[in-house]
């Protein structure tokens, strides 16, 4: 590609609840008009940071409700309410080690930082990078991929902080003109404050793209859907984890073969826990097409929305 290729950031936002901590965060507390893990998820996604994980614990069913069409990836943390937020972490960091060259973790509760800023920490190209604001220290947090093994294997009680420090690796901070990134909901005048200018800043065109022929057969769902099945080899674990029935999933691959025609996927059966389901080389050969020209269509349309507005 004659460029050093451009590294995969992922996202990870801990929203699982009421923590053994007892501090928690209702993800579906709005600022502005829409929720605060819909702001930072739009936040991310304008900072092209992709994929991005939620972890749920305490009302997950309305969080992926409330998330269903950003093509976010959800993990459940059945012991939230007996684990510390740390564990929380883990499991996304575990679920993402292999996906991502760094990945920006960041607490729900922390929902008015702002994309430059996130852009500053993503090209700053170092293993572990933090945000302070007139010398207070914030988030996210930006971690290198190769720190994440190092960072699982902790098991002290510092957290997130203690794991850090277990890797060795010095963190650097960066200074940033963002308010936002010391803030949390204990602090809704000082969000309601910021509200205007980050509304400014989410500012961005939303563009969805889908193929069809009578009607729509591949969008961003079917899109994720595929990708959770390479990941996973299994429409059930798939489904689990983009709050989709598993009969709609098949429909949706069937309707997508039937459009093709050619197998997108395949089952082998047998074993003590079932089959599992894989992309054909056809199939991955559309998913990765299909990814390069959304890639390409996005930057585009940023590009002209940035010209033009």
């Amino acid at each position: 590609m004659g460029k050093k290729d451009k590294k995969v950031t992922g996202g990870i936002i801990v929203a699982a609840g009421k923590s053994s901590e007892g501090s928690s965060t209702n993800p579906l507390l709005k600022i502005g008009s829409i929720t605060i893990i819909k702001r930072i998820v739009l936040t991310l996604q304008k900072a092209s940071v992709s994929p991005i994980v939620i972890i749920t614990g305490y009302k997950a069913d309305e969080i992926e409700r409330d998330l269903v069409n950003y093509g976010v990836i959800f993990l459940k943390n059945n012991e939230y309410e007996n684990s510390k937020k740390f564990e929380s972490a883990k499991i996304g960091l575990d679920f993402l080690q292999n996906k991502c060259d760094q990945v920006i973790f960041t607490p729900v509760s922390i929902p008015m930082f702002t994309t430059e800023t996130l852009q500053i920490m993503i090209e700053r190209n170092k293993a572990l990078v933090s945000p302070s604001y007139h010398g207070k220290s914030g988030h996210p947090l930006l971690i290198a991929s190769e720190l994440i093994p190092k960072i699982l294997e902790y098991d002290g009680n510092m957290g997130m902080r203690g794991a850090i420090k277990n890797t060795g690796v010095k963190r650097e901070w960066i200074n940033v003109d963002d308010e936002g990134i010391i803030y949390d909901t204990d602090y809704v005048d000082q969000l309601d404050e910021l509200l205007i200018k980050h509304n400014q800043r989410i500012l961005h065109p939303f563009v969805k793209i889908s193929i069809e022929k009578e009607a729509s057969f591949f969008d961003s769902r079917a899109k994720l859907l595929l990708i959770l099945i390479h990941d996973m080899n299994s429409v059930r674990g798939a489904c689990r984890h983009m709050a989709l029935s598993y009969s709609k999933a098949w429909n949706i691959l069937n309707q997508l073969e039937g459009e093709l025609g050619y197998s997108v996927v395949e089952r082998k059966h047998g074993g003590s826990k079932g089959g599992k389901t894989y992309l054909t080389k056809e199939g991955l050969e559309f998913l990765k097409k299909y990814q390069q020209f959304e890639q390409n269509v996005r930057q585009y349309a940023k590009k002209e929305f940035e010209r033009l507005f």
